[in-house]
């Protein structure tokens, strides 16, 4: 019994730090250590599968997306972080969100979207006049004003956009002839919406779109 008590005693007189404890833990030498190797497993092999290798020196490449790769935190006052990004020709800067960007959905899935925004620009296009829902008629006003902005370009590229956008071949010659004279001195705004009563049977609010 006097012996535990003076071994404990000893130990509370000798204080415990870490060059002590560094000193009582055996020595590792951390030379031999050169490499870290993967096992590969069995089951990743056969006849439809590639076998998944691992390498530590190839590291895979970090994906910024459209933000500038400068930090955030710069030492320059006078460059802003919106200066940081690519510019288009056109002036506009990338964007990595879609804010504010709304489409008309006009119940439809995309794909029967742009068929029916296409086949309302081609026949007001063709009529000069259509009576359709006011939704659509705000929906298609973009793009009857884009098609007659093409064909007051006149160029070929502009005409075979054109041709791919309007269903009808002869509308599109047409309107490239004759789209100097009625809206050279025009700068945008080549239609008008004139609201009408609301349809029978569901209430739809109904207008009138046409060429100024």
């Amino acid at each position: 019994m006097a012996l535990v008590v003076s071994s404990t005693a000893a130990s509370a007189a000798t204080p415990w730090n870490l060059t002590s404890l560094r000193a009582a833990l055996p020595s590792v030498s951390c030379n031999r250590i050169t490499s870290i190797r993967f096992p590969r497993y069995s089951h990743c092999t056969g006849p439809g599968n590639r076998t998944a290798e691992v390498s530590m020196q190839k590291t895979m490449p970090f994906f910024s997306g459209l933000t500038p790769m400068a930090r955030l935190l710069h030492i320059f006052p006078d460059d802003s972080y919106e200066n940081r990004f690519p510019v288009i020709e056109n002036g506009r800067r990338y964007s990595a969100m879609r804010h504010g960007k709304r489409v008309p959905k006009l119940n439809r899935p995309p794909d029967q979207r742009r068929a029916l925004i296409r086949g309302l620009t081609t026949q007001l296009l063709k009529h000069g006049r259509i009576k359709t829902t006011r939704a659509r008629a705000k929906g298609i006003r973009k793009y009857v004003d884009k098609m007659i902005t093409l064909a007051k370009d006149g160029s070929l590229h502009k005409r075979r956009q054109a041709l791919g956008f309007i269903y009808e071949k002869q509308i599109v010659h047409a309107l490239f002839a004759e789209v100097q004279g009625r809206y050279g001195e025009r700068n945008g705004g080549y239609t008008r919406i004139i609201r009408t009563l609301p349809r029978r049977g569901d209430n739809a609010p109904m207008a009138y779109i046409e060429l100024v």
